[in-house]
């Protein structure tokens, strides 16, 4: 059973934010899908990877494509088949069937009320199915774990 990390973005934008998650997920082997249900923001993260360092470049694609399948990294708005992580980016949900059967799910917001609250809605439904959960949040320009909940204690 897989478990979801949810990500405060409170220091940085997300378009600095995702790479690095990116790339700790690629250094497990894990093939991730950056689910986004706005087009214009999964083409500005398309562009923002496009863009980084070149000595540490992310392959990726933007869903549609010919070579979808052999994309180690693909944005889009996809069901979770045939990755092992998904970003969810946008207000993107993850579905506790969908989490409980990846090796990770990440959820990714600001810290606009209205983002907080659907966060703070997929973490009682997530953790209410029974998935693991974990809350990360910014400090002093370091990531650190604010809320745990392990896939027995619920809600």
């Amino acid at each position: 059973m897989g478990a979801v990390f949810f990500y405060e973005l409170q220091g940085g934008p997300l378009e600095t934010t995702l790479p690095m998650l990116l790339d700790k997920a690629r250094g497990q082997g894990w093939r991730v899908l950056v689910r986004g249900t706005d087009p214009a923001l999964l083409t500005q993260l398309d562009a923002a990877l496009w863009q980084g360092p070149v000595d540490h470049f992310l392959p990726h694609g933007l869903a549609g494509g010919p070579h979808d399948a052999d994309q180690p990294v693909l944005l889009g708005d996809l069901p979770a088949t045939d990755f092992a992580c998904v970003m969810a980016v946008g207000g993107a949900a993850v579905t506790a069937e969908e989490a409980a059967q990846l090796a990770r799910a990440c959820i990714l917001f600001d810290s606009a009320e209205d983002a907080k609250a659907q966060a703070r809605l997929q973490w009682k439904t997530l953790t209410d199915a029974g998935i693991a959960a974990q809350y990360w949040a910014q400090e002093d320009g370091r990531w650190v774990k604010k809320a745990e909940r392990d896939a027995r204690s619920g809600g």
